[in-house]
């Protein structure tokens, strides 16, 4: 009887008995080695055995994140593969995190262990790429300069103001008061906004409001005596303007009477020494004042001078013509004799004790000046110390 020899089955595994021994993890004992120490991604670590129909609870500080919605949905990064699908793709798998979220690499005891990042100020301005490479200091690039403001574009024109001030319409103080009041016309075209420039030879009109507040406006002779001063009052003497009032008024038989809004601007159109006499313009009216006393001004001026002195040879020529005050020439004059001791001077500009001055250039002392006449208009009969209003066919 032949005996069929039967390989025997391969008896079934023991199962092991002891403790299983699980793999520190690397945020405790040993720090994780990076994929370029070894050249190669770390190994993960075997799954623990779990009992069956138990699933394995998510790894600690990677706790499943909550579903995005709306437009955030698409920029989270993608979650990672799990150990089982990595296998076979050809990818390396994703080394294992450290608990807290920390960088992997990098454990919390190593963390622990690194000296703290310098301060912005103590590290200093950031190299530049060049100056880096070349390994010299770089240089801080310099502040940019500011922006240049836009250019001023020239003004067309000359301010409304000065024209009328030019044409003798009016004062520029008054033009300015008249351009605010919207009484002032350019071309048919009202103006009432300061600082405008025009056409010098655009038509300018006034409003019936600023021709009737022009004609209220009052100009006043004054027989000044001496002692007083015709512009700003001085130490122990008395203004011209304080003779103007009810009392002294010359014509009030025959003219408006005097009240004391007409005391209101009411200004010196020229200058007339403390120690000398006679006729002083007073007026509110700003055209006359330009007219009288403008730096173009043509309106004469007459003095009665008498004098002291012996004249030098050419001095009557040098007093008509010739003479100069403060290094500036003088205008042309009219000067001559009327007696042995007193001269006539005809004037068209009044300088600071200017008859008083020429005289002293050609040896003569002035011991008695007086004014009377400017313009067409003449001292006359008025008393010393009175005063009387320009009549209306009275002109400068």
């Amino acid at each position: 009887m032949n005996t069929v020899r039967r390989t025997p089955p391969a008896p079934a595994p023991s199962r092991i008995r002891g403790t299983l021994k699980l793999r520190p993890r690397a945020s405790e004992e040993q720090p994780a080695t990076s994929e370029d120490e070894r050249g190669q991604p770390p190994a993960r670590p075997a799954p623990e055995a779990l009992p069956a129909g138990r699933k394995r609870p998510p790894p600690e500080g990677k706790a499943r994140a909550p579903r995005s919605h709306g437009a955030d949905a698409g920029k989270g990064k993608a979650p990672a593969p799990s150990a089982g699908k990595g296998k076979g793709t050809g990818k390396a798998p994703e080394r294992p995190r450290p608990a807290g979220g920390g960088k992997p690499g990098r454990s919390a005891g190593d963390r622990d262990r690194l000296p703290p990042a310098p301060a912005a100020a103590e590290r200093g301005p950031r190299p530049e790429r060049g100056a880096r490479a070349a390994g010299q200091a770089p240089s801080r690039p310099a502040p940019a300069a500011p922006p240049l403001p836009p250019a001023a574009a020239s003004p067309d024109g000359v301010r409304l103001s000065k024209v009328m001030a030019e044409r003798g319409i009016c004062s520029r103080r008054e033009a300015d008061e008249f351009i605010e009041r919207g009484w002032v016309f350019v071309d048919g075209k009202r103006v009432s906004e300061l600082g405008v420039r025009i056409d010098p030879q655009a038509r300018i009109t006034l409003a019936p409001e600023a021709t009737r507040t022009q004609q209220q406006r009052v100009t006043i002779l004054l027989h000044k005596p001496v002692g007083y001063v015709s512009g700003q009052p001085e130490p122990g003497y008395a203004p011209a303007v304080s003779l103007i009032g009810a009392d002294n008024q010359f014509d009030r038989d025959r003219a408006q009477r005097f009240h004391p809004s007409q005391l209101k601007n009411l200004a010196p159109a020229g200058r007339l020494d403390i120690d000398s006499t006679g006729l002083l313009v007073l007026t509110q009216d700003g055209r006359i004042a330009r007219q009288l006393i403008g730096e173009h001004s043509e309106v004469d001026k007459e003095y009665l001078v008498r004098v002291e002195g012996s004249l030098t040879a050419d001095g009557l020529a040098l007093l008509n013509h010739g003479l100069e005050l403060d290094g500036r020439r003088l205008r042309p004059a009219k000067v001559e004799w009327l007696n042995d001791d007193q001269l006539r001077f005809v004037l068209r500009e009044g300088r600071k004790r200017q008859i008083r001055r020429m005289c002293e250039l050609v040896g003569l002392t002035v011991v008695g000046l007086k004014r009377v006449r400017i313009g067409g208009v003449k001292l006359g009969d008025l008393p010393l110390g009175q005063w009387r209003f320009l009549r209306d066919d009275e002109q400068f």
